[in-house]
């Protein structure tokens, strides 16, 4: 019992030993964040709904994600986000700041 208790820790050791390096080689991102598309930042807006800001390039592009349908909410040139530690929080005040403005514009 000891034996097979030992060599299924083996593996299993092994399984994120080869995650761990595979990330490393990856610079860090994702499995599926290779390319020019990379998710800046997310908020969740019920239990199945979502904003999520995508960056393409010198673009930023806010995008609206429900069950069944994506939709390009806004698109502005790439900038920075001011960094507090919580990224969800900070997305959400320049969120709502980004419609505020165009609230007033309008």
């Amino acid at each position: 019992m000891l034996q097979t208790v030992l060599a299924l820790a083996l593996v299993v050791a092994i399984l994120f030993l080869a995650a761990y390096f595979l990330r490393k080689l990856n610079g860090g991102r994702g499995f599926g964040s290779s390319g020019p598309l990379r998710v800046v930042g997310g908020l969740m807006i019920g239990t199945r709904e979502r904003i999520v800001l995508v960056e393409i390039e010198d673009t930023w592009i806010v995008v609206g994600l429900v069950p069944g349908q994506i939709r390009t909410l806004h698109t502005l040139p790439k900038g920075d986000l001011p960094r507090t530690g919580d990224s969800e929080r900070t997305f959400a005040q320049w969120l709502k700041q980004i419609a505020e403005r165009k609230n007033e514009g309008s």
